[in-house]
């Protein structure tokens, strides 16, 4: 899905490899950033979706939030774009233009007790 608005860091746990440490690892990879405070929000979503192209993704994708603690360094052979935002915007964004973002994170936000812990979190 590329061209369209989604969460920060999309990818698989390595063999040997914990969530936790597959999150850190493509935080750096994705973003060149140091995190903390590791949290999950929605750690048993799943979704299917199809692209215009017909290619399906059928992914188990765990939901966590962090706190950078260094600034970002974007390799742009996996960013396009991207942009701070409170998820109050994001969540208004969302209803205004869905199709703007990817399906995944459409659906990971429509779930009220995922956005729940999400917006706790980042009121901590």
């Amino acid at each position: 899905w590329p061209g369209v608005w989604t969460n920060s860091v999309c990818g698989h746990p390595q063999q040997g490899e914990t969530t936790e440490e597959a999150i850190i690892r493509r935080c750096r990879f994705e973003l060149g950033v140091e995190i903390t405070d590791l949290t999950p929000v929605y750690p048993h979503f799943s979704y299917r979706a199809t692209d215009p192209n017909g290619i399906v993704e059928n992914e188990v994708c765990p939901v966590f939030a962090a706190r950078a603690t260094s600034v970002l360094q974007v390799n742009s052979e996996e960013v396009m774009d991207y942009q701070w935002s409170e998820f109050k915007s994001v969540w208004k964004s969302l209803l205004a233009t869905p199709w703007a973002f990817s399906p995944w994170m459409v659906m990971q936000a429509s779930d009220e007790q995922a956005r729940e812990r999400l917006l706790n979190y980042c009121q901590r």
